[in-house]
């Protein structure tokens, strides 16, 4: 999808897989939402560079806000840090290194209020700041974010945003503050009634068959960089029938990873509606609300989801499909998506 080439869109290269950038840096330059920031990491066995075409589209994008940063004191860490390890390895220890994934606190604040910390790999934040914000309501559109500066502080990273005054409105009178670690989507919600909050109902979509969902479980896993150098984090990534493997974003946390994938798209105007959601993970309730959010009528992934993920999948539209692996899969909620050959 040529993004740079929409009104209004920010002026970006087309997206190729498997190119190496730099992590996201303090000073909040924009990059492009959709372009694969692989660590400078080895990823022997992984696609090679510049392997995927261009995406094109036909699809508008809708006007994105340029995000303008503030020179930083200290540069954003780096996502893959190296640890020093005893080995044991036939039966003898030894002096080891290992690649792992940079975990580190993520502020999100609005007009400088702290409203939620999550512990996060540092990339793709920009990504991540207009994911959140929209999954969790603070904003409908990566518009409504004003500005939105990438700072490294002492005890981790601040993505500092300024809204659009009815989103920051609705959030002073939201007055809600959170923390959470990276394996938790739920803390910090005042009722019970909040967890299960009804999901948006999606838009129809499309149909896929049961080769695609293979393929593009397969070009998911295959472009997971930071999963190959770390062996230690999930991804989630956007597949449409006619482009193909559109975006991946990898993170510690299952929730901040379809965060950030969530981002990219808003902030490149592709809508979720045209294909599938993919995820490395179990499903869980709050993953399909994510969804619902992002607009995908199909959300798939490699584990089992959770009796309220079903639950909640069933009253949002959402064809939900788990255990997709080389044998099969499994469609628990509006199976007919899934068809046996493509229309």
């Amino acid at each position: 999808m040529d993004v740079a080439a929409a009104p209004g869109a920010m002026t970006v290269p087309p997206a190729r897989f498997g190119a190496t950038l730099p992590a996201s840096t303090a000073s909040g330059s924009v990059t492009n939402p959709l372009e694969y920031a692989a660590p400078a990491v080895n990823t022997a066995g992984g696609p090679a560079a510049d392997a995927r075409p261009a995406l094109a589209s036909e699809r508008p994008a809708p006007p994105a806000p340029q995000f303008d940063g503030t020179a930083p004191s200290m540069a954003v860490p780096d996502p893959v840090t190296t640890a020093k390890c005893i080995a044991w390895r036939g039966g003898a220890p030894a002096s080891a290194s290992r690649s792992v994934p940079t975990e580190i606190p993520v502020a999100f604040t609005y007009a400088r209020a702290t409203h939620a910390v999550m512990l996060a790999t540092p990339s793709h934040l920009e990504d991540f700041a207009v994911g959140f914000s929209l999954a969790e309501g603070i904003i409908r559109a990566a518009g409504d974010i004003l500005s939105l500066d990438i700072m490294r502080v002492p005890d981790g990273i601040e993505c500092r945003m300024d809204l659009a005054a009815e989103s920051l409105n609705a959030l002073t009178r939201r007055q809600r503050r959170m923390a959470g670690p990276s394996g938790c989507g739920l803390c910090g919600l005042e009722s019970l009634a909040e967890a299960i909050r009804p999901a948006p109902s999606v838009l129809p979509g499309g149909h896929v068959t049961w080769p695609q969902i293979r393929d593009a479980m397969k070009a998911m896993q295959d472009a997971q960089a930071l999963n190959a150098a770390t062996h230690a984090v999930h991804a989630a990534a956007f597949w449409t029938p006619a482009d193909g493997l559109v975006a991946v974003r990898e993170d510690v946390g299952r929730h901040n990873a379809l965060d950030k994938l969530t981002g990219a798209l808003a902030r490149a105007g592709i809508d979720a509606a045209g294909g599938m959601i993919l995820l490395s993970s179990r499903i869980s309730v709050e993953l399909v609300q994510k969804a619902a959010v992002a607009g995908a009528p199909i959300l798939v992934a490699i584990s089992a989801p959770t009796s309220l993920a079903i639950r909640a999948a069933a009253e949002a539209g959402i064809t939900l499909v788990g255990i997709a692996r080389a044998d099969g899969c499994e469609v628990f909620t509006h199976a007919d998506r899934v068809q046996t050959q493509a229309q």
